[in-house]
């Protein structure tokens, strides 16, 4: 395994050759190599002359240079980029922070607890530099209202020892620029719930007249930063289309609402295609004897088995429904498959529907969402990477044509159809704000209330389904009996 330990530099030619000699030197953990990603961002004092003989020297160092001064943020995001090693580490070239505490820092990452663990410079370390006074409190009031946005209980967001799974941090956008990326990289990993650890470590901090640049303006900006990725789910460095699963962690009562229409159908025995990051997962696995989770994405993957992680009747699984070979070993196995916001982005969804009716018990249920009528169709879909919408008619058509009997078509959400609309049609916008969606959850009292009532096609389709095998369990039959009287 590797280490890649990530330096940004800019104007230290009194420091930073102790300082990578330090790097270069300090103990790892057995078995374990390092590579040093140093990336000067345009140095005018001739640390860029020290740092190219020290590479030359050096088979592990690796140096860029940036053509003009962009900041710690900017030089981190490039050494990120560069990075090759298993897991990546953040480290200034001031000499402020102590290299020998490199095992420490991997330790809760190497035994599996950690996908990130902090270096707290206010837990009890070894030995602290005791500095100025109002510098201390200000660090302490950012990691407060840090905590505040993020909902964790960090003692030093504004530490500079951060170490990553080097796949997630890849995988995180990075935009700021300056000191900004501290309080970014906390907001993004706390929303994409990366499991954090804190460990102490010492800090050896210098004055300003000894070379310290940041000041009480980093400071202000950082509020700034933490306000902005608080309201933008700005999470995935590369597109992805159902990023919006992020976004319904923001709607806990659409996703209530949502939960509550489905669960009566729901066995003992669930299977859930499309698992996301979870959002569903956890309001219908409660009673279940065993509920699996499968996703094919391996950061939705990694999200699911943190949070799943001491749930026993959760299993977390990597299934392609497109793949049938995935399902090799579970036909039969359940009473109720979820197939939810899936059918819309398989090339052949016929194909997905024959898999996985193999999975189900005689009688089982399967319950399909999908987003309801083609002329809906527009750029909302097309940046989530939606392939098509269904008619009622055609979701009927598509399940009786492989082997199921269709109970039930219910339209669903008819209060999100108008924005949609809007947006998708009229504006052609590729998201719909937070701000939106939050004002949208936060009236879903009402709009669950008058769904029915509203006299337009619903955003989705629910679709109830069990196989020819033999009829509907008793119990899912009383409930679809119970469900049409009321309704």
């Amino acid at each position: 395994m590797k280490l890649s330990i990530l330096m940004p530099v800019y104007n230290e030619r009194t420091v930073v050759e102790p300082c990578v000699s330090q790097v270069l030197t300090a103990p790892l953990p057995e078995n374990l190599e390092r590579e040093l990603v140093i990336v000067d961002d345009c140095s005018t004092d001739g640390t860029f002359a020290i740092l190219g003989r020290l590479a030359a020297a050096f088979p592990q160092i690796r140096l860029y240079r940036h053509e003009q001064n962009r900041g710690k943020g900017a030089a981190v995001r490039t050494a990120i980029e560069k990075a090759s090693g298993d897991f990546s580490l953040v480290q200034d070239a001031d000499l402020e922070y102590d290299p020998s505490e490199y095992p420490r820092l991997l330790r809760p990452l190497l035994d599996g607890h950690a996908d990130a663990v902090f270096g707290s410079r206010y837990l009890v370390g070894e030995q602290t530099r005791v500095l100025l006074f109002w510098h201390s409190v200000i660090n302490k009031c950012l990691t407060l209202v840090s905590n505040m946005f993020c909902n964790l209980n960090l003692t030093d967001m504004e530490t500079c020892y951060k170490v990553f799974r080097t796949d997630l941090l890849k995988s995180i956008p990075i935009r700021s620029n300056r000191f900004g990326f501290e309080p970014e990289i906390v907001m993004k990993s706390a929303k994409r719930k990366l499991r954090i650890y804190e460990v102490p470590i010492s800090y050896h901090g210098r004055t300003y007249e000894e070379g310290k640049k940041i000041g009480w303006k980093d400071g202000v900006k950082a509020l700034g930063v933490v306000l902005k990725y608080w309201l933008i789910d700005d999470l995935y460095a590369t597109p992805y289309g159902r990023g919006v699963l992020n976004n319904l962690t923001g709607t806990p009562q659409y996703l209530s609402w949502l939960a509550r229409t489905l669960r009566p159908y729901l066995g003992d025995a669930v299977l859930e295609v499309g698992a996301g990051i979870g959002n569903i997962t956890g309001r219908l696995m409660g009673r279940r004897l065993l509920y699996v989770a499968a996703e094919t994405d391996s950061l939705y993957l990694h999200a699911l088995r943190n949070r799943f992680l001491r749930t026993p009747n959760v299993t977390v699984q990597q299934l392609d429904p497109e793949a049938p070979q995935d399902l090799a070993g579970l036909e039969n196995c359940f009473d109720t498959v979820l197939c939810l916001n899936v059918l819309e982005y398989q090339q052949d969804p016929g194909l997905v529907l024959e898999a996985l009716r193999a999975t189900l018990k005689p009688g089982g249920i399967v319950l399909i969402l999908a987003p309801q009528s083609p002329k809906l169709f527009g750029s909302l879909d097309r940046s989530m990477g939606h392939r098509r919408r269904f008619r009622a008619s055609d979701a009927r058509q598509l399940l009786e044509s492989h082997g199921f009997v269709v109970d039930r078509v219910r339209h669903f959400n008819r209060a999100g159809t108008p924005p949609w609309w809007l947006y998708g049609k009229i504006a052609g916008s590729r998201k719909i704000s937070k701000l939106v969606l939050k004002t949208f959850d936060k009236t879903v009292w009402i709009w669950r209330r008058v769904d029915r009532l509203l006299p337009w096609p619903g955003l989705s389709l629910i679709v109830v389904a069990h196989t020819n095998g033999g009829a509907a369990n008793s119990r899912v039959a009383c409930e679809l009996n119970n469900a049409s009287s009321t309704n």
